[in-house]
């Protein structure tokens, strides 16, 4: 079965492809191309490679004022700008026949007011509200009219709608409002970023990494996979080599746990792959595709 892919984002480079991509993978996941006329240089490669897609959303930059839609807003003019966005994106991407569309979840993130943030990224102040600004019972009716709505449109539009999950809180941790969410709407499925997981893990003392892949994992279809560590958060490539005691995230320790619950989710490599060696990155490959329980680790 292949479950690997690679990211090709604001273009379709034929470098990252040519060094990244392995006839074993399943393909490549795009996001935010920059230009129509890139757009088309992408199309024309997935069909000659005969590839399969996953979408990052959105698909072409610059469509709205901010990358993602809030459609978790409280500002009614927000929350309808963002679903036309969403809509006008999904019948782009259409012509791509993607396996996927991904969105992050939720979205503005809701933030616990204990826990220093400063290493989340955020474009403005619109893509979060603290917890004390959001009451949980306006968070779970719009989640409801969220899911509603995204499980719509992917049997209209022929895709699997896949959620991130981002900054978390205890509205989805300590609750069992997703999942029955998930269970209510089955074609929705989520995508656990390993490597956002490791560094709330790192700065909020009520999130536990490997509770949240044991609580949601069944549910995965896609697994983000990058390292880091405080000191240094950039999508660094996950090695064997890098070691928990460092501050490195525990990926084994993740895929032990996703594995007793799904056996058939597939990873994305989203990492700066320039950053490490041919060598280290066919070994990043082997040694992951062990820990998926893939045999010969591919």
């Amino acid at each position: 079965m292949k479950r690997f892919l690679i990211g090709q984002f604001d273009k379709f480079d034929i470098a990252r492809q040519n060094r990244d991509f392995r006839d074993y993978f399943f393909g490549i996941e795009v996001n935010q191309i920059e230009s129509i006329e890139e757009l088309r240089i992408l199309k024309d490669n997935i069909s000659s490679g005969n590839l399969k897609v996953g979408i990052h959303f959105p698909l072409l930059k610059n469509q709205w004022r901010s990358r993602d839609p809030q459609y978790l807003s409280k500002d009614k003019v927000t929350y309808e700008e963002s679903i036309s966005y969403m809509e006008n994106e999904f019948v782009r991407a259409e012509e791509l026949n993607p396996d996927y569309i991904l969105l992050h979840y939720p979205k503005p993130v809701i933030l616990d007011d204990n826990v220093d943030w400063k290493i989340w990224r955020f474009s403005d102040d619109t893509e979060y509200y603290y917890e004390s600004e959001m009451p949980y019972e306006y968070f779970e009716e719009r989640s409801r009219n969220f899911f509603q709505i995204l499980s719509e449109k992917g049997i209209k539009h022929n895709f699997t709608p896949v959620l991130e999950l981002d900054a978390l809180n205890r509205y989805i941790y300590d609750t069992n409002l997703l999942e029955g969410l998930l269970d209510d709407y089955p074609n929705i499925r989520l995508c656990l970023d390993f490597g956002r997981i490791h560094l709330q893990d790192c700065i909020d003392h009520n999130f536990s990494g490997l509770d949240i892949v044991k609580k949601f994992g069944r549910y995965a279809h896609l697994v983000h996979l990058w390292n880091a560590r405080i000191s240094e958060t950039g999508h660094y490539p996950a090695l064997s080599s890098l070691k928990p005691e460092d501050g490195w995230g525990d990926m084994a320790a993740y895929f032990r746990t996703l594995n007793e619950v799904n056996g058939s989710y597939k990873v994305l490599f989203e990492h700066k792959s320039h950053l490490i060696s041919d060598a280290e990155l066919e070994e990043c490959y082997q040694w992951v595709g062990r820990l998926c329980g893939l045999r010969n680790g591919i």
